[in-house]
């Protein structure tokens, strides 16, 4: 079967490509509001649609269940999360068969966090330690899938060095990587020195910043926190002067978020992944300040 490109060339093509990240609902209520974001984004024409999944694979099932649903719905690209977390090679492969009877465009390639408690991760017996080993795996026995994988402007938390992060980066592009779709970040700086740096190693994938417009200040404190993005003052300052107002907090988070999506186009990127969190209002509003609009209302 000939591998498809068509994820990569939507990053490509000289056009803005948007993709959304969603994760699986654990409640009815929750699963009613994430359909309405999903029909909500899809009107934006999106290049690719994905959800993630549990810590150690824990709704798996449901994130298969939520991608095929979103391409039936809208037929529209989507991929899965893969990690490495608590599964053998023939866990993976399993796992990928059934996406690819389901219709999935894309897996987004990762190694995955420790489980909880765990200090460092540790393979399972006849399993992966590294992104890379899993993105030679899919390229091998799935030549159908588009292959995205993790890039991380403020260095990933467990590398020993920018440099060693920025390497392991370029064995996962070798390996058959298409994409390189970003950890969020709050400084611009951040990431174009990050782009910078992938162009001088030779990291040709197209290079995608992560965003996530913020309505929560004590929210985005704990994300931060967990990923070790740092937030800038004028980005903290704006939020304390917020206060506990919700409205106001959501101004300013949609205005930080817009700035900071307007400047990204400006530098040429090829496109914006936004973490949505399941939730559209804020997406919708900061796509609306740059001047993107749904296919139905241009």
């Amino acid at each position: 079967m000939p591998r498809p490109v068509s994820i990569k060339d939507a990053y490509q093509d000289g056009r803005l490509a948007l993709s959304f990240e969603l994760f699986p609902p654990k409640t009815a209520e929750s699963e009613a509001a994430m359909w309405s974001t999903v029909d909500e984004l899809a009107s934006y024409g999106p290049a690719l649609v994905t959800c993630t999944y549990g810590a150690g694979g824990s709704t798996r099932g449901r994130t298969l269940e939520v991608i095929e649903g979103v391409r039936r719905r809208h037929d529209v690209p989507v991929a899965s999360h893969l990690t490495c977390v608590g599964s053998s090679i023939d866990d993976l492969r399993g796992y990928l068969s059934e996406a690819r009877q389901r219709g999935v465009a894309a897996i987004v390639a990762l190694r995955g966090d420790p489980p909880q408690g765990a200090t460092s991760f540790q393979p399972v017996a006849g399993g992966l330690r590294y992104a890379a080993e899993l993105v030679a795996l899919i390229r091998a026995e799935f030549p159908q899938f588009a292959i995205l994988v993790a890039g991380y402007p403020e260095t990933h938390q467990e590398a020993t060095s920018p440099e060693a992060d920025l390497e392991n980066l370029r064995r996962k592009c070798a390996a058959g990587g298409d994409v390189v779709i970003t950890q969020l970040f709050y400084d611009n700086a951040d990431f174009f020195r990050f782009r910078d740096r992938c162009q001088a190693l030779g990291i040709s994938a197209p290079i995608v910043p992560g965003v996530m417009p913020v309505t929560n200040y004590a929210q985005i404190r704990r994300i931060a926190a967990l990923c070790k993005a740092r937030l800038p003052e004028s980005f903290t300052s704006a939020f304390e002067a917020a206060g506990n107002d919700e409205a106001a907090q959501f101004e300013a988070g949609v205005t930080f978020a817009a700035r900071q999506v307007e400047e990204l186009i400006a530098g040429g990127v090829p496109g914006i992944h936004f973490y949505v969190l399941n939730r559209s209002p804020a997406t919708v509003r900061v796509l609306g300040h740059v001047g993107l609009k749904p296919a139905s209302r241009s």
